[in-house]
């Protein structure tokens, strides 16, 4: 996939992996020791994600409420791992001052345990089209990368650097990516754990029949193609939550 940026100067192309890609692999420098990505990660999910600069407001209300979710993720085998083009003392002196003076809404004292990319280089926020010249030719945007626990990018998203990012929708995706995975369904809009999820289109016309008819025990039907069903939310967390 590519991502072509028309500015004053010359349009700028930059790759970036798609969905259903491999996740590019890299070693990296962080603020919790090297790590080899994604292969550290095996049998996890991981939210991979960049913030354009250290010491910066948006990005520090980000890593607090990073961390003040980082046990939440974690319930759902998620990891946490950031990044900027900044170096690693940059990093740990930025860290240091969220915990020691910074507070937001009711959080404070927050220390931020996941690891933090030194990527002054630039080389992971080039494989990951992080860089959106665009934007700033100098600053990765706000990327998340959704890597599933086979190493496969599940979902992508980017913000521009004025915007903060949605952490409840982060939690709600990886939720419904687990939820459809474990159960063969997909979920519709706004979907929470405890609503109806979607049934997959029928695959002939004499099951499109059956269900039309209500053979399907617990599938409702609008017409063949839009079918759903119940999967309660204590089921659906047993199945996804880890240790539930």
């Amino acid at each position: 996939m590519t991502a072509t940026v028309e500015s004053t100067a010359t349009p700028t192309t930059t790759s970036m992996p798609r969905i259903g890609d491999p996740a590019p692999v890299f070693t990296a420098q962080t603020t919790q020791g090297e790590i080899h990505f994604p292969g550290d990660y095996a049998g996890r999910w991981v939210i991979l994600f960049s913030h354009p600069a250290d010491f910066t407001p948006v990005c520090t209300t980000e890593f607090m409420t990073f961390a003040s979710l980082e046990a939440e993720f974690a319930a759902y085998n998620t990891a946490l791992v950031g990044l900027s083009v900044d170096g690693l003392y940059s990093h740990i002196a930025w860290l240091r001052t969220i915990k020691d003076r910074i507070e937001f809404r009711d959080m404070k004292d927050v220390e931020v345990t996941f690891p933090l990319i030194d990527d002054v280089s630039m080389e992971v926020a080039t494989k990951y089209g992080m860089i959106m010249p665009g934007e700033d030719s100098t600053k990765a945007v706000r990327a998340v990368f959704v890597v599933d626990p086979r190493g496969v990018v599940r979902t992508i998203v980017y913000y521009p650097l004025s915007l903060g990012r949605n952490f409840d929708e982060l939690l709600r995706v990886v939720k419904a990516l687990q939820t459809a995975d474990a159960f063969d369904v997909a979920t519709p809009a706004d979907w929470r754990p405890g609503d109806r999820v979607i049934v997959p289109p029928a695959g002939s016309c004499g099951t499109a029949k059956e269900r039309m008819e209500g053979a399907e025990e617990g599938v409702e039907c609008v017409d063949w193609f839009f079918c759903t069903k119940e999967l309660p939310a204590d089921v659906v967390e047993s199945t996804i939550r880890t240790g539930s």
